[in-house]
């Protein structure tokens, strides 16, 4: 490159920055970035119940207490753009999960003040006398630890899952900048790139005779990733956005993701697909005379939608735990449904889940230690929206118009559950929100 275009890549933040290749004085640009990234959530899931007293038979379906959820997961992303023409490049990233855990218990508020009737409704905390997961047998009453361990019987825990760690996909993709500020300064940074993501790990299920030996971390499903960025330096900040959509394209034949066959009667059979936004700005703190050093100050905000379809929740373990066909769950599903007798099949632990909106914020630091190493350190806070966790339909009405989903027939939908799809029996979640801490380096050759 030029010495006005090394110049002005001093300045660039991560959302203008444009591994190219070719140019006068620089034949090719390798970025290496590798980050650290953990997270934590905790979410209140509860459970609708029909048929409570005092209820208003015309109003909308009581909700209860049930249990509250807390995950963390540790990994690390090495990620690498490669140069091949004048502002276009390739990308590869493998997320690996160092570990990635969750624990399930009751819903006992701050611990003061509990009463424990056995009426859910009447409830403000929850116990193994009320529970309404222990109710109706999708977990015993003494728990369950995945790990080998036991569970304090006294205890709030009524459930830890299996302590996972592996790979989930393999990200390889392309980025073309038809819009370079480093070329013209008049200009933004305009990026649009296409990333594919293949399932290459061990796809996560869950094997109730022997939880530890199903500790992989893949959903099973390959994605295709469209986006869009822009960012422009203007004085001592450097504003962006960018915009994405996201779906599956594929998934491994019986991963729990895998629409189901024969798929008659099933509605919303595929992966949810994402789709939002980023937006934010990175004000300069500080700038050497020489612009090869920096440090800036990064706001962002974000909003993602997930549309109705099947996802990994958390309570998917459970489902699936209480979904073994070998151990006569109370989740396990008929295969197909026309058939004389039952198909029996276990519950995938997947399920059906409604649409709902995720936002977030993050800020963070970003540090420029020369020409070629720049340091980050970023705190993010997620909120998701309350949404339906078990949203599976019984099935569609077919060519008798009877407005009825009529049993044994093809209209009757095989992942339907009626214990946790039922309206009045449905698992929601509430009150979600998770925090993570970022921190990495990139290498800009």
């Amino acid at each position: 490159m030029t010495a006005a275009a090394l110049a002005s890549r001093a300045e660039a933040s991560p959302d203008s920055e444009v591994a190219s290749a070719f140019d006068r004085g620089d034949k090719l640009d390798v970025h290496l970035r590798l980050e650290y990234r953990f997270s934590a959530h905790r979410a209140a899931i509860k459970r609708e119940l029909s048929g409570l007293e005092g209820a208003d038979p015309d109003g909308p379906v009581p909700l209860v207490k049930d249990l509250v959820v807390r995950s963390a997961r540790h990994e690390i992303i090495p990620r690498l753009e490669l140069g091949v023409f004048t502002d276009l490049a390739l990308t590869a990233a493998l997320p690996v999960v160092l570990r990635d855990s969750r624990r399930l218990a009751f819903d006992q508020g701050e611990g003061s003040g509990c009463v424990f009737p056995e009426d859910p409704g009447a409830a403000s905390c929850i116990d193994r006398s009320n529970s309404t997961t222990i109710r109706d047998g999708l977990l015993p009453p003494e728990g369950v630890d995945s790990n080998g361990g036991s569970l304090d019987p006294d205890g709030a825990t009524i459930f830890r899952g299996v302590n996972r760690h592996g790979l989930d996909q393999l990200h390889v993709g392309i980025i073309w900048a038809p819009m370079n500020q480093e070329r013209d300064s008049t200009k933004p940074t305009w990026k649009l790139g296409a990333e594919l993501r293949i399932a290459v790990g061990r796809t996560m299920t869950y094997d109730r005779a022997d939880p530890e030996s199903s500790d992989g971390v893949s959903r099973g499903i390959h994605e295709l990733r469209l986006y869009t960025s822009m960012a422009r330096r203007l004085a001592w900040a450097e504003p962006f956005f960018e915009v994405y959509w996201q779906a599956a394209i594929g998934a491994r034949n019986g991963a729990p993701l895998d629409p189901p066959s024969p798929g008659f009667g099933a509605q919303q059979t595929a992966a949810q697909q994402l789709a939002g936004g980023r937006f934010g700005f990175e004000a300069i703190a500080w700038e050497s005379r020489g612009e090869d050093e920096r440090v800036g100050l990064t706001l962002s905000g974000r909003l993602d939608a997930h549309f109705e379809g099947r996802d990994y929740t958390d309570m998917w373990e459970v489902f699936a735990y209480a979904g073994d066909a070998t151990a006569g769950g109370p989740l396990a599903l008929d295969r197909d449904p026309t058939a004389d007798g039952s198909q029996t099949i276990s519950h995938p632990g997947a399920s059906n889940v409604e649409n709902f909106l995720t936002l977030g914020g993050q800020a963070g630091i970003d540090a420029h230690l020369g020409s070629h190493l720049r340091f980050e350190l970023a705190f993010g806070i997620d909120w998701d929206q309350s949404h339906l966790l078990t949203f599976a339909d019984p099935g569609i009405d077919g060519s008798d118009d009877n407005d009825t989903v009529d049993p044994g027939t093809d209209e009757v939908n095989p992942l339907h559950s009626p214990l946790i799809d039922t309206t009045g029996r449905r698992y929601r979640i509430d009150e979600a929100i998770a925090y993570s801490i970022t921190s990495g380096f990139r290498l800009l050759f």
